[in-house]
């Protein structure tokens, strides 16, 4: 069988789930409004071409973590459905007609993400992913306790990938199957992959995929590109 391996924020969908979510808890009061104001400095500074998306995630993460802690677990899961709702079509176009391609060719769809399991689970059910594995934040007696006992699956994505399939019953091919990533945390799965694609990268995703002759896709407005040949700028 082949296999179809995604990341997803940034790579199909156009934002990342942990950020719409904590928005979301923010307008639903589980957040409090000081904690997008701990988040503003690195948010700016991307924003501004000052910093890295990165180091703003980062940041995102670290005041996830901080304010998840006691929250209920019916109350987050109330907001990821709306928060669902609202974004679920804010999705690249390349991608999400690729996923359609792969499902009528009988591809096995696996997601692999750093966004907690919680809205991930949701937004991959209903792409269509086979399989889908995010951050697993731990609930007792109804409320999160803000650690994730088995660490983050985005961390070492090659490891997870494998995990995976020596534990699946199916056997993948791995030569004829494809990767889809936009990140250098990406590239450890991608270079596992028959068929890798370079997805709206990053400057660092970017110089291994033009080193290694991997398939480099930009989508920008209504427009899709594939690049072959390039020189990559640097910024000043």
């Amino acid at each position: 069988m082949n296999l179809a391996v995604f990341d997803i924020d940034g790579t199909l969908f156009r934002s990342s789930l942990l950020i719409e979510l904590m928005k979301g808890l923010v307008e639903n009061n589980i957040f409090p409004n000081k904690s997008q104001n701990e988040i503003n400095t690195e948010y700016m500074a991307w924003a501004n071409r000052e910093g890295s998306y990165g180091e703003y995630l980062g940041k995102v993460i670290k005041v996830y973590e901080k304010y998840i802690a006691g929250c209920s677990e019916e109350s987050v899961e109330r907001t990821v459905e709306q928060v669902l709702r609202r974004e679920e079509k804010k999705l690249y176009r390349y991608t999400r007609k690729l996923i359609k391609d792969l499902k009528k060719e009988k591809y096995f769809l696996f997601a692999i993400s750093g966004s907690p399991g919680h809205i991930l689970t949701s937004f991959a059910k209903d792409m269509g992913f086979d399989k889908y594995l995010g951050g697993y934040y731990e609930v007792v007696d109804g409320e999160f306790t803000g650690k994730q006992p088995f660490g983050n699956p985005s961390y070492d994505k090659k490891k997870t990938l494998t995990d995976f399939l020596e534990k699946s019953p199916e056997k993948f091919d791995l030569k004829n199957s494809i990767g889809v990533g936009d990140t250098e945390s990406d590239i450890s799965f991608l270079e596992m992959m028959g068929s890798p694609i370079a997805f709206n990268p990053n400057r660092k995703l970017a110089e291994h995929a033009r080193k290694k002759d991997w398939r480099i896709v930009v989508e920008r407005k209504d427009v899709i590109y594939q690049i072959n040949d390039f020189s990559i700028l640097k910024a000043h």
